[in-house]
């Protein structure tokens, strides 16, 4: 079995794809088709692709987290590595 650290590694690289559309009174809304429920805002384009890059590592971990408890009793753990 493999440790746990292998489900969220924060310093894992994937890239995203981010769509930023303007979201009224001064703010711009950023959003991943790749990571549904990821979303960031801000007032200029780096602040709601911050927002957005933290949404994606919550959102990713969320996900890894979710998915772990449904693992089946004798199920083997492997990596994939991607990119």
């Amino acid at each position: 079995m493999c440790p746990m650290a292998v489900w969220y590694d924060p310093g894992m690289r994937n890239e995203f794809t981010a769509i930023i559309e303007d979201g009224g009174e001064g703010f711009l809304w950023a959003w991943s088709p790749e990571v549904p429920g990821a979303n960031g805002q801000g007032t200029t384009e780096d602040e709601a692709l911050d927002d957005l890059r933290a949404a994606i590592e919550l959102m990713l971990e969320y996900r890894r987290d979710e998915a772990r408890d449904r693992i089946p009793p004798g199920a083997r753990e492997s990596v994939v590595a991607v990119g």
